[in-house]
């Protein structure tokens, strides 16, 4: 199969998805469309793991869609009509009362958990409890008491610090809302080595998000640096400058600047283009060592 074949074939399956999200900025999955005409923005019903789900559609263009789209895909019901709406208001109401009601019985179970929130499905069906703890902790007669109370089923779903954050939301060191909640739709992994090759301070007090855990916004501008630094002569080396030769002790890569320190140990700033190649022949090398004797 050619490049262009394969290619048309990807297309043409992709046809037959549409990328449908449930939370606001949550994670986007793929179902079948069922030969229904969707556009981006419409609510519809789909069929999951958990049951009927009320999502918006956030991908109905193929060229669009995500390659690595998994087959076979669940079905999309149906467009989302009044009464689906009116549901998911109705029920959404309910989620506070079931709140209430879970905190009470944690507390009277003396459970060492927090709870997060708590979602119906839209059909009232299924209630889902989100939920943070050090530890796994054992909920089964909390799950009986709560179907015993509120009629319903109950789903215990324990999460981390970082989805924690996208659900409450909040607004970061920056002053802006958390990046988790407003538009990242997934987790990248974050490393210190990220903090370290921008030159940020290694304190977790300045490098830490609400949830804790490093800041997602250090992966963002990570490789624009690691690129710049591949120019930049590494910490230690002795270079020689139209203002003299010295020991890098540190840089600047946006700037596209360097410290020295020289002999004297006064410590200067030259620019990448201030730097002379270390291929250069002695004889040019007297002559930059001239012109710094003449400047001083």
């Amino acid at each position: 199969m050619d490049e262009n074949t394969e290619k048309n074939t990807d297309e043409n399956s992709n046809k037959e998805a549409v990328g449908v999200r449930f939370k606001n900025n949550g994670k986007i999955y793929y179902f079948n469309p069922s030969g229904i005409e969707l556009e981006t923005g419409e609510k519809v019903i789909v069929e999951t793991t958990r049951g009927l789900e009320m999502g918006e559609v956030a991908i109905a263009d193929p060229k669009k869609m995500n390659d690595k789209v998994n087959k076979p895909l669940k079905p999309v019901i149906r467009k989302a009509n009044a009464e689906d709406l009116q549901c998911a208001d109705e029920f959404k109401q309910r989620e506070g009362e079931a709140m209430v009601e879970c905190a009470r019985l944690i507390e009277k179970l003396k459970m060492t958990m927090k709870l997060i929130s708590t979602e119906y499905n839209i059909d009232g069906s299924r209630l889902t409890v989100y939920f943070s703890a050090e530890s796994r902790v054992d909920f089964r007669e909390l799950v009986r008491d709560m179907s015993r109370s509120l009629k319903v089923r109950v789903e215990m779903r324990q999460i981390g610090p970082r989805d924690e954050a996208k659900l409450l939301g909040g607004f970061g060191r920056c002053g802006r809302p958390l990046c988790c909640a407003s538009f990242l739709d997934e987790f990248n992994p974050v490393s210190i080595k990220m903090a370290k090759e921008q030159n940020l301070p290694l304190s977790p007090m300045k490098i830490s998000g609400l949830c804790g855990r490093l800041l997602c916004c250090l992966g963002y501008e990570f490789a624009q640096y690691r690129k710049m630094r591949e120019k930049m002569p590494r910490r230690g080396k002795r270079i020689i400058t139209l203002k003299g030769e010295g020991i890098v002790v540190g840089s600047k890569p946006i700037e596209e600047k360097v410290l020295i320190e020289i002999e004297s140990g006064t410590r200067v700033e030259v620019s990448l283009d201030e730097i002379v190649d270390e291929n250069k022949d002695k004889s040019e090398k007297k002559e930059i060592d001239k012109k710094v004797e003449k400047d001083n």
